[in-house]
């Protein structure tokens, strides 16, 4: 069969290709499309005109059954032939404003023909060509997936080449251009996986029984991720992805330690340990690491420190090292991080290890220097907290960032409010959860009210956009420097 050659403008010239790629019978692998003459410097971009032409015929042949498979699972930059994109995107068009979306090849070739666009596809006679090229429709996906490697290789290509052109014309922030580039290269990976299909109402509705039956009986992962501390996760169901989650304090109150109890008992586990990642602004890897080491080991941080540890701590630090070694949590200590670089870090670490939460410990710690130097402290400070919650919303994580409250607490007898937070309008209206964390026994009038409330803590839900707020009675081992579940008083 001979081909049709058709030369007006978005298809090929005459002599240099046409919708059929190649005569019946003939080798029909994958071929390239020069954009020029052989000796062109300029490569060719990767595409698959014969799973182009297949995808096409097979639309054509059964359009009621396959052109809704092609709009769930194809978009139009997965044709990259101009010719086949024209006639894809009649097609789409044919089917959504024709009644029942009937059509057929007499159609499409008068459609094309109404449009002006009839000559630019090659004629009657290409269109034709089409249902000849593919005899049964049932390799259809497998088209498309053919066509979902090109498209994105083609994008990888496009991408790269305007940021290699951005960086050559020297970007005024480098900090945001890279910022740029990491979010374009993720980009292409989110665009073209394979959506979820649409699903009757009988899957949803089993779906959530089953999460009701889990919950009931106590089982599976209802909810979000469980935090080990009872009171806590009954009146938030868990921490959610996309939630930022601010637990906020007075200095030496014990945030640190409270957040990295919440790490270890969402990641050492036996069964079903959960990946995250901390970004430790105030203190290095070692300390921390230190004093998750004490804490769950429950030996005295000052008699590790002092070198007075008994035959019985050995042990029990070697076990919880042990324990440690093999979590899967990542801790970057860098000083200074700005939350460009953050975010940066943070969607490496989904991508490679599939991390579920992140801990900030501090907010007030994060740079912002771009916007700091233009508008100043505040400017700044928004700028760092709609970026964790934009990071807590990109990669559908929860993120858990410490803040600092400002003195205000001292003078009404510790008793923090939301009010309290340093620089707290933006923190405030970013915030999904805001808990602020105190100890009653740091501002008790004398050693007799001390003793009596030693121990004692609580995690205030001052804020809970999905929930009710109150209080959560926590113990606080000063010696260990863990927060525990406090025990229910008998009436």
């Amino acid at each position: 069969m001979p081909d049709s050659s058709f030369s007006s403008s978005g298809g090929f010239p005459k002599g240099k290709g046409s919708l059929k790629s190649g005569p019946k019978g003939g080798n029909r692998n994958e071929r390239e499309i020069k954009p020029g003459s052989s000796d062109d410097p300029l490569r060719s971009m990767p595409l698959n005109a014969d799973a182009e032409r297949a995808a096409l015929s097979c639309m054509l042949m059964d359009p009621s059954n396959m052109i809704p498979v092609a709009i769930e699972k194809m978009a139009p930059g997965f044709f990259y032939i101009p010719a086949h994109s024209i006639i894809y995107e009649c097609l789409l068009h044919l089917y959504k404003s024709r009644p029942g979306g009937a059509l057929d090849l007499i159609v499409l070739s008068t459609e094309l023909d109404q449009r002006g666009q009839l000559d630019a596809v090659g004629g009657p006679k290409a269109l034709a060509d089409l249902l000849d090229d593919v005899p049964t429709t049932a390799l259809f996906e497998d088209y498309i997936g053919f066509l979902k490697e090109k498209f994105v290789l083609r994008r990888v290509i496009q991408d790269c080449t305007e940021c290699v052109t951005g960086a050559y014309d020297g970007p005024e922030k480098v900090a945001d251009f890279l910022d740029t580039v990491e979010k374009r290269i993720l980009k292409i990976r989110n665009e073209t996986e394979q959506e979820k299909g649409i699903e009757e109402m009988k899957v949803h509705v089993l779906n959530v029984i089953q999460t009701i039956q889990d919950s009931y009986s106590g089982e599976g992962n209802a909810g979000g991720l469980k935090t080990g501390f009872h009171d806590l996760d009954e009146m938030t169901n868990g921490f959610h992805g996309g939630e930022m989650i601010v637990v906020a304090a007075r200095p030496s109150m014990g945030k640190t330690s409270f957040v990295m109890n919440i790490v270890e008992n969402i990641s050492i586990r036996k069964e079903n340990p959960i990946p995250v990642a901390v970004f430790s602004l105030e203190m290095s890897c070692e300390s921390l690491v230190q004093r998750v080491l004490c804490s769950r080991a429950k030996v005295q941080m000052q008699k590790l420190r002092g070198g007075f540890l008994s035959k019985q701590d050995l042990p029990k630090l070697m076990n919880t090292a042990g324990q440690l070694a093999e979590a899967p949590i990542w801790i970057d200590d860098t000083p200074g991080i700005t939350i460009n670089e953050l975010q940066a870090k943070a969607r490496r670490l989904k991508a490679d290890h599939d991390i579920q939460m992140i801990a900030i410990d501090y907010l007030q710690l994060l740079r912002a220097p771009d916007v700091a130097g233009r508008d100043g402290r505040e400017k700044e400070v928004a700028q760092i907290s709609g970026g964790i919650k934009g990071i807590a919303k990109e990669l559908n994580i929860p993120v858990i960032v410490l803040a600092q409250l400002n003195r205000n607490p001292d003078g009404r007898g510790g008793k923090p409010k939301m009010s309290d937070l340093r620089e707290s309008g933006s923190i405030e209206q970013d915030a999904d959860l805001v808990g602020l964390l105190m100890r009653p026994e740091v501002y008790a009038d004398d050693e007799d009210d001390r003793e009596e409330k030693a121990g004692e803590a609580e995690f205030i839900i001052a804020k809970q956009r999905n929930g009710p707020t109150g209080e959560v009675p926590l113990t606080f081992h000063k010696e260990f420097m863990r927060f525990d579940n406090r025990a229910k008083q008998a009436d």
